[in-house]
């Protein structure tokens, strides 16, 4: 039997390029029909690891962070709402929109995988911040995200409060920084070689074509 292309997912569950770069990963994965030959693992990264529980309003947090101006927030909103729809996702921007920690949503992904579980509770989390105007380090919101793919809420927010978890996470986090991933998302193959950035679904089709070739050279001389 074939081994299965390993592709991490360095990413964080407020990052639109995340989104969008996931979306075009899968629809590279569909087309060439290799659903069955690719595991996907979601890796840990906080954007903004000192975001206050209460947020911060995203307009200011992109000015303070990036010195961007208002009208050039707005036209990258824009332009990620059309890619966005290309790729059947909602991107839903407004004023009043705020940034979010998102310590807790990554402890509760790192449980999730262990069900299977991982990419379903990513993709929801990602519709709850940005597609219906959730706060995604709100416990009631994260909780909602877990019932939604049938994991148990209740054993899963223990982990929150669970200081092994948390270790869990930041040695995760600090595991990918230090092989020198600083921008997300960064989407590692077979723990070898990686791609940084929403890149075109047709550089994924390249890749991943490129990959499944290996396997099956490896396989042919397999007893």
């Amino acid at each position: 039997m074939a081994d299965k292309i390993k592709i991490d997912i360095v990413s964080d569950v407020v990052c639109p390029w995340c989104t969008i770069g996931y979306k075009r990963l899968e629809k590279a994965i569909s087309d060439l029909g290799i659903q069955n030959q690719v595991e996907i693992e979601w890796q840990p990264f906080e954007l903004n690891p000192q975001m206050p529980a209460e947020g911060q309003n995203v307009q200011e947090h992109i000015a303070e962070k990036y010195g961007a101006t208002l009208e050039q927030q707005k036209a990258s909103q824009q332009h990620m709402t059309e890619v966005g729809a290309e790729l059947g996702f909602t991107f839903d921007y407004f004023d009043e929109m705020r940034m979010a920690n998102t310590f807790e949503a990554h402890i509760l992904l790192e449980y999730a995988h262990g069900f299977g579980k991982q990419t379903e509770l990513k993709m929801g989390l990602t519709k709850a911040f940005f597609s219906d105007r959730k706060d995604v380090s709100k416990r009631e919101v994260l909780k909602q995200a877990l019932l939604d793919v049938s994991l148990n809420a209740e054993e899963a927010l223990l982990k929150l409060d669970d200081a092994a978890a948390h270790q869990e996470i930041r040695n995760k986090q600090n595991y990918w920084k230090s092989l020198g991933i600083s921008s997300v998302p960064t989407i590692v193959f077979n723990r070898k070689s990686a791609v940084t950035g929403a890149q075109p679904v047709d550089v994924f089709k390249q890749v991943l074509t490129e990959l499944v070739a290996e396997e099956r050279e490896k396989n042919r001389f397999r007893i």
